[in-house]
């Protein structure tokens, strides 16, 4: 059980830091410092599963599996199974709490060879929550917690290519309806939607039984702005993602395969500007009683703005939007798919939130049966994940007819 403050909770949850600067015309006044862009419900963020946690949490390109609507919806119509079922488990700060963790449910079903429909649920435990007052007087134990469900539409547009919609809904209740300030605070709630591409092309080469060349792009988590109050607190966007793959499988004899994927990631969400400060270093406000800003743009935009501002908008120019370009690249080695050896790396600049990580982990697959196992060491601090198992446990059918699935379960 952890103690903390209402007052600390809401101030992590709904403000980002301001850091004064005097006004100056050039960018590079402002690189070099830190500016990580701060959004609501973050978890949405995290990879739920095994086997993209082992892998340096890519997965935009990576071959169809029961989880690819963590990724990359449009990967479902390309299944060679007809249905599937998995459930990840994800210990949080596990060296700090017990009972803070991600749990993950993913299912899908191929109704063609053209379309799939596919559906989960994320859902975010905080544990035990013992709420204080600014005095430090109890204000009753909670459990906070987050989910989110979404459904997936999956289509083959050709035979090489696909698409998804993926709406979803998303909840959030961190506060437990607690007061701050004299004011209610509520559950957010957020409507939003994913559309997703993904390429998959094999073919013939020289000295190997198979290649094949993966591609996949996604525009995650498209939604209204979340706020915790209905009085005047801010509305924060949600972790609206673009992320883009590129992977390559060789199948050396039949029996040995291995793929690596590539992957980088931007928020597409307002960078903090840069407010202009008098010599006693207090913000500069306007006639209309807005903060004058020095070097960025003006974040209390909407949705559609803030995707498009988001390539533009950094207090330090170009280069500063080139550090929110998160990067990853994962190895994927299988043996006669079944059994499997990963690996992969993460790196975020030190400016942006600083998380380099590396990752690895074993899969088995026996039938119709997965299991996955990942662990994270984190390079340059710590990292909620940091020395941490992670499972998932999938089951996959080829067939969806009842008798079929009977003896799938038979040895082959």
């Amino acid at each position: 059980m952890k103690k903390v403050t209402l007052f600390t909770l809401i101030v992590l949850m709904l403000t980002s830091s301001v850091f004064a600067q005097t006004i100056s015309g050039d960018p590079h006044d402002y690189l070099g410092r830190l500016n990580a862009i701060t959004t609501a419900v973050p978890f949405l963020l995290i990879a739920p599963d095994s086997r993209g946690g082992a892998m340096g949490d890519v997965g935009a390109a990576t071959s169809a599996d029961v989880n690819s609507q963590s990724y990359n919806p449009a990967k479902y119509v390309f299944n060679d199974n007809t249905f599937g079922v998995s459930l990840s488990y994800s210990p949080w700060l596990h060296k700090l709490v017990s009972d803070i963790n991600l749990a993950y449910l993913s299912t899908y079903w191929k109704m063609t060879d053209m379309d799939a429909i596919a559906f989960s649920l994320r859902y975010f435990s905080l544990g035990d929550v013992t709420f204080t007052d600014e005095q430090g007087h109890e204000m009753g134990t909670q459990n906070p917690n987050e989910f989110a469900i979404d459904f997936t539409y999956s289509r083959k547009l050709i035979d090489e290519l696909s698409i998804a919609i993926t709406p979803r809904f998303i909840y959030s209740n961190l506060t437990a309806g607690q007061f701050v300030g004299g004011v209610e605070t509520k559950a957010g709630l957020a409507g939003a939607a994913d559309i997703s591409l993904f390429y998959e092309q094999p073919f013939k080469a020289r000295n190997f039984e198979g290649q094949t060349l993966r591609a996949g792009l996604a525009i995650t988590n498209m939604g209204n702005k979340m706020s915790y109050s209905s009085g005047t607190l801010r509305r924060d966007f949600l972790p609206t993602n673009l992320k883009i793959g590129l992977g390559y499988e060789m199948d050396f004899d039949g029996y040995n395969k291995l793929a690596i994927t590539g992957e980088i990631n931007k928020l597409l969400v307002p960078s903090k500007p840069v407010y202009a400060t008098d010599s006693s270093g207090r913000i500069i406000y306007d006639e209309a009683n807005n903060p004058v800003i020095a070097a960025g743009r003006n974040p209390d935009v909407s949705v559609p703005m803030g995707m498009i501002q988001s390539f533009y908008d950094a207090p330090g120019g170009f280069i500063e939007e080139m550090t929110e370009i998160n990067f990853g690249i994962g190895l994927e080695y299988s043996y006669r798919d079944f059994f499997f050896v990963r690996t992969g790396y993460f790196n975020e600049n030190k400016n942006k939130g600083n998380r380099k990580f590396l990752t690895m982990g074993v899969g088995f697959k026996y039938n119709i049966l997965n299991i996955d196992v990942s662990y994270l060491f984190a390079f340059q601090q710590i990292h909620p994940l940091a020395n941490t198992l992670r499972f998932t446990l999938s089951l996959d059918f080829a067939s969806f007819n009842k008798d079929d699935i009977k003896n799938q379960g038979k040895l082959r």
